[in-house]
């Protein structure tokens, strides 16, 4: 699914609002996102899924406060993955309850914070970060709720593998017994569940739901070794969204009739038969509602390759860019927003850094753009600010724009000027663990 972008005199419109007018405003570059297309995607996903699964909306995907507040006020919960990330999705409306704190370095002030605070589920992936949690609860004379990360045996299907090999995440599947004997020692901890995450951007329906029974295998085993039952079975994130010509969307049908007959047995298990199941997606939620739109400043020829360079790049979208961890990079859907008719033109889509590797686009075929159009990169919803390097150069720093119902709303305003760099680490608030959180 992508934003419904829609054409007026040869330029395009989101949500009844032009681009062109929002960029003459805000500013390029800029994000802009479309909201209606984070309330379908979540819609497609709660209809697929038996209500005996909650979805908890995965933060890192795209951490503005307004973004996390669309799905919290829609029954989401919140998946974090930092103290940081903790304190916004609080200051998006997330009751404590309804977060659980993953993640393999989990820090002994931020710890300390969401104890102190509220907090859901601790999900515990090391025996370090166990005694921390153990020594917080004591000292606050709490019981504190926990799971346990398992890094599975086996794991296949992700366009980035986290589990099923040596990785920083989680418990080993085969330490399991030495984890729950290391637990029962620990008497302020109270333990709820499994969680698993063995891989992202999984388009494979069947593939994921091989993790999922996967963690019903492990959730049973932790029950029979504790002999008490299982309250919380994690299923994890990784719901993918294509980005390539070549993929295609995730199959919601088969992702619904295998989660049913997963609920189903589950129930059936005396162990499991009041389980609750969490899903945690971020990109498949906010990746489509997406638009990274940046303005050409120059259109130019170097033997034989056009190269549209941009005022925005890989500072500001690096998955774009291909440099997020990709090994085959390819190029995301790339339009000139500009003009929709005309003669068409295969170019290069660059950014303005002094590196050859902030590349956007290799083979962008499109209308045939001219110095001053807008160029957009779609799918740009969910890791493209937020998992960028900002600060690379001291360029300003993108609006985020939120479109809906004909109106927009600036939901972060640009940082201009040579400071940019200095704003950069204020508006991402990176001391937010200072910020008192009002209960």
């Amino acid at each position: 699914m992508k934003p419904p972008l829609q054409w007026s005199a040869g330029e395009a419109q989101l949500g009844g609002v032009g681009v062109e007018q929002i960029a003459a405003t805000c500013g390029t570059p800029l994000y802009l996102y479309d909201q209606s297309t984070f309330l379908a995607q979540l819609r497609r996903l709660r209809q697929a899924l038996p209500e005996a699964i909650e979805i908890y909306y995965s933060v890192k995907a795209n951490p503005n406060p307004k973004i996390i507040s669309i799905f919290v006020e829609r029954g989401c919960g919140c998946e974090i993955a930092s103290g940081g990330e903790y304190v916004l999705a609080r200051r998006a409306g997330a009751a404590p309850e309804k977060i659980v704190f993953a993640g393999p370095g989990k820090g002994r002030e931020e710890l300390e914070h969401v104890i102190a605070h509220g907090i859901g589920e601790i999900h515990l992936e090391s025996f370090d970060e166990m005694a921390l949690a153990e020594e917080f609860a004591e000292n606050l004379g709490e019981r504190v709720s926990v799971a346990l990360r398992i890094n599975p045996s086996t794991a296949s299907g992700g366009g980035l593998l986290m589990g099923g090999q040596p990785t920083a995440f989680g418990f080993e599947e085969e330490s399991l017994p030495e984890v729950l004997a290391g637990l029962a020692r620990c008497p302020h901890l109270r333990l709820r569940g499994v969680h698993l995450y063995t891989g992202t951007q999984i388009l494979d329906a069947q593939a994921l739901l091989a993790h999922w029974r996967h963690a019903l295998t492990i959730a049973r085993q932790t029950a029979e070794l504790r002999q008490e039952p299982v309250r919380t079975i994690d299923l994890g994130g990784g719901l993918g969204i294509p980005y390539f010509a070549h993929e295609k969307e995730l199959d919601l049908e088969a992702l619904s009739s295998g989660a049913q007959a997963l609920v189903r047995d589950a129930h059936s298990d005396r162990w499991l038969e009041h389980s609750r199941f969490v899903v945690e997606p971020g990109r498949f939620l906010a990746g489509p509602a997406g638009l990274y739109v940046a303005r050409a400043r120059s259109v130019k020829s170097c033997r034989g390759t056009t190269f549209v360079v941009l005022d925005g790049g890989m500072n500001h979208n690096l998955a774009a860019s291909g440099n997020l961890g990709q090994v085959v990079r390819r190029d995301y859907p790339i339009v000139n927003l500009s003009r929709r008719e005309g003669a068409e033109s295969t170019v290069v889509v660059v950014g303005p850094l002094c590196t050859p590797i902030d590349t956007l686009g290799r083979k962008v075929r499109m209308s045939s753009p001219r110095t001053g159009d807008l160029i957009a990169v779609l799918q740009s919803g969910a890791y493209g600010m937020t998992a960028s390097p900002l600060e690379f150069l001291g360029h300003p720093t993108p609006a985020e724009v939120l479109v809906g119902a004909g109106q927009y709303e600036v939901i972060r305003a640009q940082q201009t000027g040579f400071g940019a760099s200095r704003t950069v680490r204020e508006q991402n608030e990176s001391s937010l663990l200072s910020t008192e959180v009002k209960l």
